[in-house]
């Protein structure tokens, strides 16, 4: 089987996970101006969530992964209400919101270990058959087609959201300047709080489709983290439509990059890609 091929197709998929990730990444950051790293576990959530419905107590699927998503948006609307809103009322700094996230982090971590073990778990075994699919010499499998085809949607559902609801149109403008779009009679704490659950239930929507197709751990979140945190940083962090540029570059260099090498190289080159970015370009490939 010819190489190129597959590596364009693995690098397609690596590149609409992390968009999944960057995406509801951007979307609060865009919101808050702080690096939210418990993004990273409510991905892991979201995977354990679907195991829980689904595998622990039966229920179908599809309502499994409605019940698991709409449960990690809560979770991210949790942190926020219970952890970063009272410190924004504090005046906390960016960094002491970006170490109570980190220790959001660790904790939810630490439960799930807690709860699930950290031994390794699949979603896909005993829920339905893992069809196998062939396109120019190269091999793609159902669940990965459905994270293509979600992560094109979800991007298309969010752009719809932004540009053509009232929620979208506040989201911008406190995105531009919190302080005016207060001063115009904007709920901003409120409106905040409806990012981080949209963004989250869209991570958590990612740990399903991850989880469907490699499985799940309870420290999988960090390194889904670091990447859609790269593709966020490459594409123009804050910004939607460079968070897929972005994510799909970072895909495909990372693929690409270990054609002839070791696929031990694929975080090194993916942070080199990070580093090159801001020397040279520190926005990012689309501004803000």
């Amino acid at each position: 089987m010819d190489i190129l091929p597959q590596l364009i197709i693995n690098s397609i998929i690596a590149g609409a996970i992390y968009t999944l990730i960057a995406l509801g990444f951007n979307l609060i950051y865009g919101a808050t101006k702080f690096f939210n790293l418990a993004h990273g576990v409510v991905v892991a959530i979201g995977g354990y969530s679907f195991f829980y419905f689904a595998k622990t107590l039966g229920l179908n699927i599809y309502v499994a992964v409605i019940i698991g998503v709409l449960l990690v948006g809560f979770v991210g609307y949790g942190l926020n209400k219970l952890v970063y809103l009272p410190l924004r009322k504090r005046k906390a700094s960016n960094m002491v919101l970006l170490v109570a996230s980190l220790g959001a982090f660790t904790a939810l971590q630490a439960i799930i270990a807690i709860l699930f073990t950290s031994q390794f778990k699949t979603l896909s075994h005993g829920v339905g058959i893992q069809r196998i699919f062939e396109f120019f010499c190269g091999v793609i499998t159902q669940t990965q087609i459905i994270i293509i085809l979600t992560a094109i949607l979800v991007m298309v559902g969010l752009v719809l959201l932004l540009y053509k609801t009232h929620l979208g149109k506040a989201v911008r403008a406190i995105s531009d300047d919190e302080e005016m779009a207060r001063i115009v009679g904007i709920n901003t704490n409120k409106v905040i709080g409806y990012t981080f659950f949209i963004g989250s239930a869209i991570a958590g929507l990612a740990g399903i489709l991850v989880g469907f197709d490699t499985g799940i751990e309870p420290t999988m979140g960090l390194s889904l983290l670091l990447k859609g945190v790269i593709a966020s940083i490459v594409g123009g962090i804050g910004n939607i439509y460079g968070g897929v540029l972005g994510a799909f570059l970072l895909g495909f260099v990372e693929n690409f990059g270990i054609w002839k090498i070791s696929g031990e190289w694929k975080d090194v080159i993916a942070f080199a890609l990070l580093i090159v970015f801001l020397i040279f370009r520190p926005k990012g490939i689309m501004n803000k």
